[in-house]
């Protein structure tokens, strides 16, 4: 198992070495000239001179590089100079949001997509299993900020039971809290359960078309007991892999519903970045969300090892 870990954390190393090459490149490509996005179009060439050089832009990329580098090192991701703040400490500001609407949203996606995954496998080609097909394929098309668009009408406009936009925290109190991200979440969460279930119906398929399902019902086990204890138990990994690794791009989906329900979260900070060409700020939230799905990533991985002790073995 000690073997299995530290490999796995070998890897790790690398893909975040690769990861942060590409990241610290990517920003290179944003046309535009950040000192000049931040100081106007009113600034003397000798400010934009000076503020160039106090960001390092002077340098060449290697040197910036690896400047960054030992900065990452030490725990910190840069100045804001938009946001007059270390990088770290708005993301720290804008992450709660984000997380929450995150966390929500795959709760939603699990206690939607598993069940229906579970019942359309066990009756095959029946109308409950083209009805399920139906809703997987209707929520894998319909983006999430038209359904948000959609509850907003109607749940906040036209009932008045939820408020159309902003966020509160929890210290604000719990009911308030979960008022202001019930709609982002449901909206981002049942897009997601579309392709959970549709994933779950899959590998529940091929499990239950086994030789040992077969027989445990020819010795009269009881089809909830086959389906739930047998099948699905079976059937987790390729489950597990779609719920970890989604999780990144439910951080990165949060992007998009924050922005219409005016959520101050790590995607409305990332689209605002973009906007003032503050790099520090892009390559910190980027690196962060990049990083926190790697990890994810690095779990799964671990958890396959417990549900299944066979891939201790075979990697």
């Amino acid at each position: 198992m000690l073997a299995f870990v530290g490999k796995r954390c070998f890897y790790l190393l690398i893909v975040l070495f690769i990861l942060s090459v590409v990241v610290f490149s990517i920003i290179y490509l944003i046309p535009g000239d950040p000192a000049l996005a931040l100081l106007g179009d009113t600034a003397t060439p000798e400010m934009l001179e000076a503020l160039r050089s106090d960001m390092g832009l002077h340098r060449s990329v290697v040197e910036q590089y690896g400047l960054w580098i030992v900065q990452l090192l030490q725990g910190d991701l840069g100045q804001s100079y938009a946001l007059k703040q270390p990088v770290w400490d708005a993301i720290i500001e804008r992450l709660s949001p984000t997380l929450s609407i995150a966390v929500l949203a795959q709760g939603i996606a699990i206690v939607i997509a598993i069940p229906l995954g579970l019942f359309a496998a066990s009756r095959p080609g029946t109308a409950a299993d083209r009805t399920v097909r139906g809703f997987t394929l209707l929520g894998m098309t319909v983006p999430s900020f038209l359904l948000g668009l959609f509850m907003m009408l109607l749940f906040a406009v036209q009932l008045k039971w939820l408020p159309v936009s902003g966020y509160k925290p929890v210290s604000a109190g719990f009911g308030l809290y979960l008022k202001h991200l019930i709609m982002p979440s449901v909206a981002l969460g049942i897009i997601h359960s579309a392709l959970l279930s549709r994933i779950t119906r899959s590998a529940m398929l091929e499990v239950l078309g086994e030789s040992y399902i077969r027989t445990a019902r020819a010795k009269g086990v009881r089809e909830s007991r086959i389906v739930y204890w047998h099948g699905l138990r079976n059937a987790l990994m390729p489950i597990v892999t779609v719920i970890g690794q989604s999780f990144g791009a439910l951080i990165a989906g949060a992007a998009v519903v924050e922005s219409i329900f005016n959520i101050p979260g790590l995607g409305q900070l990332l689209v605002n970045s973009v906007q003032r060409r503050d790099y520090a700020v892009i390559q910190g939230v980027v690196l962060f969300v990049a990083t926190l799905t790697v990890l994810l990533n690095l779990l799964v991985d671990l958890l396959y090892a417990v549900i299944d002790p066979r891939v201790r073995l075979n990697r």
